[in-house]
């Protein structure tokens, strides 16, 4: 079909529309298809994506003495490793300082901070995914310790 006839197909300038072209243009098409159905599939290979590969996750225990020690905290964080940090040992405002530390380095690589426990946070990467909610377990227990 040349270009002229094609435009007049498509502007429909021209009263007789040529079926029998149309017609054979699809049976040339159809063999097309018939020989891409008869060869032979091509075989895929095994080809494993690094990121799907699963290593083992870590858990760092981080109980710092000095808020100097958030860094490395930090740096636990940016290697993709969950930290729990017990902050139980050291002094209510450096405590504070390091809390907040860690909130802007967990905010910046989009993980997650958690309190679970009397001044002992979680602090999660974005790899990492927590699930449950443990809010409600120290709120009763700390209504426990209260009336003893």
């Amino acid at each position: 079909m040349s270009i002229k006839s094609k435009f007049k197909t498509f502007f429909f300038l021209d009263d007789e529309y040529d079926y029998k072209e149309e017609e054979i243009i699809e049976e040339e098409r159809e063999p097309v298809k018939q020989v891409q159905k008869q060869q032979p599939p091509v075989q895929k290979q095994n080809i494993v994506s690094l990121q799907s590969v699963q290593k083992s996750s870590k858990v760092v225990l981080v109980e710092p003495r000095v808020y100097a020690e958030a860094q490395d905290i930090a740096d636990q964080l940016k290697n993709r490793r969950a930290v729990v940090v017990n902050l139980q040992r050291i002094e209510k405002d450096q405590a504070k300082r390091i809390v907040d530390f860690l909130s802007g380095t967990v905010y910046a690589i989009g993980g997650d901070i958690q309190k679970i426990g009397t001044d002992i946070f979680l602090c999660t990467p974005d790899n990492v995914e927590v699930s449950g909610n443990i809010s409600q377990l120290m709120k009763e227990q700390e209504l426990e310790n209260t009336r003893w």
